[in-house]
């Protein structure tokens, strides 16, 4: 089967595709406008028939109102699109002085990133938003890979998450999705209503920091803050009792001026 891993714009250009199985390597209340994130992990039911498929993906389509409809290969697995929102805070890692990739670059595998030690950081436009062609085979590991390639990003993919948005009585929901789960079935189900399901890439926070994710040069520089923070730290403690022990001292002195 050929899966297809296909990055799109909005005007449908940039698109490619590859012959492998898998385009990627396998990588070893309420209260109006309020946003809530959940990390379930759900357990998975039977898998559907065939035939379900099939039913489920006619039923898609119908509802489809532009060329972005899903299509059933023979064996049983079927490729469509899903629109991923890039919501990241911070800065991400890119070589300095490389050129955009290129549709040549993609279908030949090349490696821009490792044709330079160089690196930069820039932001990513807020709320940017990529269109992907995937399979059903395909992880929520090989998009979020997908979407670093794409940009040449080279940060760890364990920085970055993908969570699913959903919106209901007027609350917008954010639930972080394993890596094992298949983002087209999942918008299989939901149907091509964004506003039932988006997907979305944002910061791993797992609420504890996961140092193996770090570069060598990232490591070092925290230590560089911390060491900085701490020096900082110690000098306003310093300040403060100064000060409390230059006031006992003009008390005292004031006491002791004054007549028994």
């Amino acid at each position: 089967m050929s899966s297809g891993y296909c990055s799109l714009d909005e005007d449908l250009e940039d698109c490619f595709f590859t012959a492998k199985t898998s385009f990627f390597r396998s990588a070893n209340s309420k209260v109006p406008a309020k946003n809530v994130t959940q990390t379930v992990e759900e357990e998975k039911p039977e898998p559907p028939t065939i035939q379900e498929i099939k039913q489920k993906i006619e039923k898609y389509n119908a509802k489809v109102n532009n060329c972005l409809l899903m299509k059933l290969n023979d064996d049983g697995t079927y490729t469509g699109f899903i629109k991923v929102h890039l919501k990241l805070r911070r800065p991400v890692t890119v070589p300095a002085g490389i050129r955009p990739q290129s549709i040549y670059d993609a279908l030949k595998e090349v490696n821009l990133a490792e044709m330079t030690d160089k690196r930069t950081s820039f932001y990513l436009p807020l709320d940017a938003i990529k269109q992907l062609h995937i399979s059903s085979t395909t992880t929520v590991s090989e998009v979020i890979q997908g979407l670093l390639k794409k940009f040449m990003v080279v940060d760890n993919p364990q920085k970055f998450a993908l969570f699913k948005e959903m919106r209901k009585d007027g609350q917008v929901l954010f639930q972080k999705l394993p890596l094992t789960e298949y983002p087209l079935y999942l918008r299989l189900l939901a149907g091509p209503d964004t506003d039932a399901l988006s997907f979305v890439l944002k910061e791993n926070e797992t609420g504890e920091v996961e140092w193996d994710a770090f570069s060598i040069p990232e490591l070092q520089n925290f230590l560089m803050i911390l060491d900085k923070e701490e020096k900082d730290k110690i000098q306003q403690v310093h300040k403060k009792y100064e000060r409390f022990k230059q006031r006992l001292q003009q008390t005292l002195k004031e006491a002791r001026g004054k007549p028994g």
